[in-house]
């Protein structure tokens, strides 16, 4: 069936007009009726065919789509392939790459006369799909569930996903989500310690009450003890190589994960990079609690002792990956798993958070969400919607959504399942990390992977399995239960306005405060001025809570 789907591709990529095969305004939309009739659709058993061979032949769909460099083209992927096998519906996918698409997007949407049918990785933002539903471009997705019954189910039995997508101008649903939910990214910084030099520090005496006993993962460490152990990295040349080039502590400033907001739990706030977090029910913005003060002049401290190293503020995440392989540079660091940033991992210890002077001792809640909300949209206009909605429907099958999300069986996965009769991961071939073969062979986006498909359908990645234990041992027990991170939440066109105006100027003011604090310093006259500012209209922070508390108040109804 393989040269089935090649002859297909060929036989549209010959059409010199995008009528037949590819897309476009001239081709022929049929009814349901037609389409099952003629073209045998059917919705309802999700593991056979959608379309007879006549419809394989003569009914296709034109997708647009960024892809990762190191992606094949999709068309040339064996899960599309697969697909096609399985559905007889072909799909000409049109790749290009993030930065051509981010370029072209507008352009697409604006383009009445050859758009494509759907756009996949769309990365939709709420005001995005508001403005295109509203003057009708984007297809109502919601309208056609009938035709989609994984996709239905999940929307049956997960409320809390129908409200993230649902629009709440119209009730509709203009966009498909992307669902992976392991539970790691609420909580995306662990904190690493050398494990030679911390007991180097300990056999010379440099901190007071630790043993080498307890130098070992799960590690507990106050405040000042970080601090002696640090001033010792920074003072010794620990990895011998007779220059000072040792970095006592870094991390990735306001990276989405390795991020110095875990500092801050030391001083008993949840912190992440939006500053924003639920608190008993209320959106809470941690850059007005006079904790944050304190936390930040207290990190400041170490900065300027050079406990801290300065490029931490610079770094990108490349750098400080690459930064990490070779000479032992790092006495302690924020990631999420050591193996990935050094090359020596069994060189590092997990640390619990680190105890606050006060005794405080949380960490950070990150808004990174593990629910995508605009990943899929599809125009209003393209034929025979039924069919390709049918076809996308198939990626919330457990099975085809661990293969999009990881890539396919006999190359990523084993062909046969183990015993649990789970899907299992086979080992990277030599050369290879895991990266580059779910990159290679993955086009990801849509799917549906939680906690029901990792128990019964498809064992985790080897290393996301490393970072769930390492995170329910060492850091989510220290989350407090009246704290949790803001969801997606759906916005009025009112209130989308009202963000407009004020976010962005907001965030910007709030961070370029923060950097300054951190390597500079701050005074309480510096912080009570930053407070009133941002209550000022001009900032206009409490808009802007105001918004979020409403959204945030419509999801958690029952209606």
């Amino acid at each position: 069936m393989k040269k089935t789907f090649a002859a297909v591709a060929l036989a549209c990529a010959s059409v010199l007009t995008l009528s037949a095969c590819g897309g476009g305004d001239n081709r022929t939309s049929n009814s349901v009726e037609t389409l099952v009739a003629q073209y045998g659709y059917q919705w309802e058993d999700t593991s056979a065919p959608i379309l007879n061979e006549t419809g394989a032949q003569e009914i296709s769909f034109r997708v647009y789509s960024s892809k990762n460099a190191s992606a094949k083209d999709y068309n040339d992927m064996d899960i599309m392939q697969d697909l096609y096998e399985q559905t007889n519906v072909f799909v000409n996918w049109e790749n290009v790459s993030e930065s051509v698409y981010a370029e072209q997007k507008n352009l697409i949407f604006g383009n009445t006369n050859n758009r494509p049918d759907a756009i996949y990785h769309a990365g939709m933002s709420a005001n995005e799909i508001i403005r295109y539903a509203s003057r009708r471009v984007l297809l109502p997705i919601s309208d056609y569930l009938q035709y989609m019954p994984n996709f239905s189910k999940i929307l049956e039995e997960r409320p809390d996903i129908r409200k993230q997508i649902t629009n709440v101008e119209d009730g509709k649903i203009y966009a498909l989500p992307r669902v992976e939910e392991m539970g790691l990214l609420q909580n995306p910084n662990l904190l690493f310690l050398n494990k030679n030099w911390t007991l180097a520090a300990v056999e010379a005496g440099a901190v007071s009450n630790l043993s080498a006993a307890d130098v070992a993962d799960g590690i507990q460490l106050n405040a000042s003890q970080m601090e002696q152990l640090l001033t010792y990295f920074r003072d010794h040349d620990m990895n011998g190589n007779g220059q000072s080039d040792e970095r006592p502590m870094t991390f990735v400033y306001n990276n989405w994960q390795g991020n110095q907001c875990d500092l801050y739990g030391m001083f008993g706030l949840n912190d992440n990079t939006d500053h924003r977090v639920i608190v008993d029910g209320k959106v809470t913005y941690t850059v007005l609690d006079d904790r944050f003060k304190e936390a930040t002049q207290f990190i400041n401290g170490w900065v300027k002792n050079g406990l801290i190293d300065q490029v931490s503020f610079e770094q990108t995440q490349d750098n400080f990956l690459a930064n990490g392989k070779g000479t032992e540079l790092y006495g302690a660091f924020y990631w999420w798993e050591s193996e990935t940033v050094v090359s020596n991992p069994e060189n590092y210890v997990v640390c619990k958070p680190l105890i606050g002077p006060d005794g405080d001792q949380t960490i950070s809640v990150s808004n990174n969400p593990e629910v995508s909300t605009g990943e899929l949209v599809i125009f209003a206009n393209t034929p025979n919607v039924e069919v390709l909605l049918t076809y996308f429907d198939r990626y919330y099958d457990p099975l085809i959504s661990a293969q999009i999300n990881y890539g396919p069986i006999g190359i990523v996965y084993e062909e046969e399942p183990d015993e649990n009769g789970k899907l299992v991961q086979k080992e990277v071939p030599a050369g290879k990390t895991s990266d580059e073969l779910r990159l290679e062979n993955a086009p990801l986006g849509i799917c549906y992977l939680s906690d029901n498909e990792w128990e019964n359908v498809v064992n985790m990645e080897p290393r996301a399995q490393l970072r769930l234990d390492r995170l329910e041992k060492y850091a989510t027990p220290f989350v407090p239960a009246n704290v949790s991170p803001v969801p997606n939440l759906q916005f009025t066109q009112e209130e989308l306005n009202t963000l407009t105006t004020y976010e962005t100027n907001m965030i910007s003011y709030v961070n370029q405060h923060l950097i300054s604090w951190l390597r500079n310093g701050l005074t309480d006259s510096d912080w009570e001025a930053f407070k009133a500012e941002l209550q000022s209209t001009r900032v206009g922070l409490g808009e802007v809570q105001r918004v979020y508390q409403a959204a945030y108040d419509r999801y958690t109804s029952e209606n």
